[in-house]
């Protein structure tokens, strides 16, 4: 909240509502005039979120909707420009923590679903079962930072020749034998594998550089963004989606003058990324990956 620098009468995006923590404090602390427009994939986040903010009716417009499509959301809301973008990457602990939804690799009948949007086809299910090798492993070693996505994939493809893969528990034994026994000590094995799966079925990656930089963009100047990441994947694309709207100059090194006419647009505030402090750790063992982003408009 100190880092979005909120202001009475201001226009805030909360691109991902989740369970309105911070959708409720930002409309707390820009009362009376303060306005939000956010968005979410999951229903029934939406409607517990809308209950939560009830008391700020009238100030907020809630649309289900992935943040990425925000042009639309903005026409929709009529809105041009704005003071504050919040986002906070990722899986929300409602989520983790049902276990219908099938996001986490600790409950062993909890069904291979992982979708963010219940609604829509793609599965992780679908994609054990029905994905090649080859792009299996695409998926492990590019998403999960996995070093034993080959081994993996291969043993998923046998498995499934068998029978259908459809329980958490049943992948998090195929992964776990694929793992040699001395490296299954560096915490949960199929934690990577999890991960890798659940952001290839929610497209978690796709744009989001690009959404990024239009985002901003977007803000008056002076406003500010701020984007919590929990994986490093999705901190190296927001850094490097900063890094391009710092520079003023993007031209060819070798050429003796500026053709480009690219003007920095932001200033970023945090050099390095906020970590949760040990205490706050010890309270919330999930914020441990977490990392926050901050940067104001400059033009």
């Amino acid at each position: 909240m100190q880092a979005l620098d909120l202001k009475n009468g201001g226009i805030y995006f909360d691109g991902t509502l989740g369970a309105a923590g911070h959708s409720y404090e930002i409309l707390k602390r820009t009362s009376p005039d303060g306005r939000l427009v956010a968005t979410d994939l999951d229903d029934e986040a939406i409607e517990a979120a809308c209950g939560r903010l009830k008391e700020f009716e009238g100030r907020f417009s809630v649309y289900k909707s992935n943040y990425k499509n925000y042009e639309q959301v903005f026409k929709d809301a009529n809105i041009e420009s704005l003071d504050g973008i919040l986002l906070d990457l990722g899986v929300s602990s409602h989520q983790l923590d049902d276990v219908s939804r099938g996001f986490s690799y600790m409950h062993a009948e909890a069904p291979l679903d992982m979708r963010m949007d219940v609604t829509q086809p793609l599965t992780a299910e679908y994609i054990v079962n029905n994905y090649s090798q080859s792009e299996l492993t695409r998926i492990l070693r590019e998403y999960g930072e996995e070093k034993f996505a080959p081994q993996i994939a291969a043993n998923i493809v046998k498995a499934r020749t068998r029978n259908a893969i459809t329980t958490g528990g049943q992948l998090t034994q195929i992964i776990e034998s694929s793992i040699p026994a001395k490296f299954r000590q560096n915490g949960p094995p199929a934690r990577k594998s999890f991960q890798a799966i659940r952001i290839a079925v929610n497209g978690e990656l796709t744009g989001l550089y690009e959404c990024v930089l239009g985002l901003t963009r977007r803000l008056k100047k002076g406003g500010r963004i701020a984007i919590i990441t929990f994986h490093s994947l999705e901190d190296r694309i927001v850094k490097q989606a900063f890094k391009l709207l710092e520079c003023d100059c993007i031209c060819d090194k070798s050429l003796p003058v500026c053709v480009c006419g690219k003007k920095q647009e932001i200033e970023i505030i945090t050099k390095k990324p906020i970590v949760a402090s040990d205490r706050e750790m010890v309270v919330n063992p999930r914020s441990r990956s977490a990392k926050l982003r901050v940067a104001k408009k400059i033009i």
